[in-house]
């Protein structure tokens, strides 16, 4: 599976944002999917990830309550939606598949399909 990742930008604290990681090929609704971010100097950190039945999601502390993950199997897309956006939310976001029928986890190596990756920048 091919991941695009894109809907990253400028905005203040406070603000929202919403990313999208469009999938190619037919079995998008077989994978789990989810979100890492990178800030800079830093290591790839779990964000959030959902089944691929939609049925459960998982969040890192640190967005719980501020991100929601979602998809849409018809469009073959997952989103992140934002709110509530930090200054230490500033990061290039990336959107992860594991191989079909794996779990998600929040460890990045346990990942095989991977986006470009979308920057975020939060101004104070």
């Amino acid at each position: 599976v091919q991941l695009q990742a894109y809907g990253g930008g400028l905005v203040q604290a406070g603000g929202s944002l919403r990313l999208s990681c469009a999938a190619s090929g037919r079995t998008f609704s077989s994978y789990d999917m989810a979100w890492f971010r990178q800030a800079p100097g830093m290591e790839r950190d779990f964000v959030a990830a959902i089944s691929w039945n939609s049925e459960t999601t998982y969040y890192d502390d640190s967005v719980k309550g501020r991100f929601t993950i979602s998809r849409d199997d018809a469009k073959n897309t997952v989103y992140l939606q934002m709110n509530s956006l930090k200054p230490e939310d500033t990061a290039v976001y990336y959107c992860a598949a594991p191989q079909m029928g794996k779990p998600a986890s929040p460890l990045p190596d346990d990942y095989d399909y991977w986006g470009q990756g979308t920057l975020v920048t939060v101004s104070s």
